[in-house]
C-alpha cells in the first residue's frame, strides 16, 4: 500500500470528524502508521469541519496536507469549493451528490458522485450519510479492510454503540456497490 493522505470534509454535524477517525483508528488496529489532524469552524454542529488523515506502511512525518491529498471526500459545497485544488493529479474526489449540484472543474483527477444521503434515508437514518461515503472510498482505494473499520467503530464509539455496527455495516456496503 502506498500512503493515503485523504481530506474528509464537510458541515460540523454530518461525520467527517468520525469518518476520519474511523480510518486512522482501523489503520492502526491493522498496524500501519497513521494521522489525524481536525479543523473546527467557529461552531461545531452547522460549521465547516475537517480534517486530514495520513495512513501509510511508513512513518508519517507530517499530518498537514497541503496540495498532496490522494484523495478528498467532501459532503457540502463549501467544501468542494475549498478542498477540490488540494488533490494532487491523480487523485480522486468524492462528491456527495445528494448536496452538491456542482460538477468538479478537474480533469486529471478521478471523480465519484454518491447520493450519500440519498443512500442513507433508504437504509433508515441520515446520519450514516458519512459511512457510506466511507464505504465508497474504500471501494476506490482499500486503504484499510472494511472488517478493521467495523472493529474501529466498536472501540472508538464504545459499547453502547455497538447495537449500531449492523446499519454501519450496511451503510459501508451500499457505499461500495455506489462506485460503478
Amino acid at each position: 500500500m502506498s500512503t493515503a493522505r485523504v481530506i474528509c470534509a464537510g458541515f460540523g454535524g454530518q461525520g467527517v470528524m468520525s469518518m476520519g477517525q474511523l480510518l486512522t483508528y482501523a489503520g492502526m488496529l491493522e498496524g500501519k502508521e497513521v494521522s489525524w489532524l481536525p479543523s473546527y469552524g467557529p461552531e461545531m454542529r452547522g460549521g465547516t469541519a475537517n480534517c486530514s488523515v495520513t495512513v501509510s506502511n511508513k512513518p508519517v512525518g507530517s499530518p498537514v496536507i497541503a496540495g498532496d491529498a490522494t484523495c478528498a471526500i467532501v459532503m457540502n459545497l463549501p467544501s468542494l469549493d475549498k478542498f477540490e485544488s488540494e488533490v494532487k493529479p491523480g487523485g480522486k474526489i468524492l462528491v456527495n451528490s445528494s448536496l452538491i449540484e456542482r460538477k468538479v472543474e478537474r480533469d486529471d483527477v478521478d471523480v465519484y458522485y454518491i447520493p450519500a444521503n440519498d443512500i442513507a434515508l433508504e437504509l433508515g437514518n441520515p446520519r450514516v450519510a458519512n459511512m457510506v461515503m466511507l464505504g465508497a472510498y474504500l471501494k476506490t482505494e482499500p486503504t484499510v479492510e472494511v472488517d478493521s473499520v467495523l472493529e474501529a467503530f466498536k472501540k472508538v464509539f464504545g459499547p453502547s454503540k455497538e447495537k449500531f455496527v449492523p446499519l454501519n455495516k450496511e451503510a459501508l456496503q451500499k457505499g461500495s456497490s455506489s462506485i460503478k
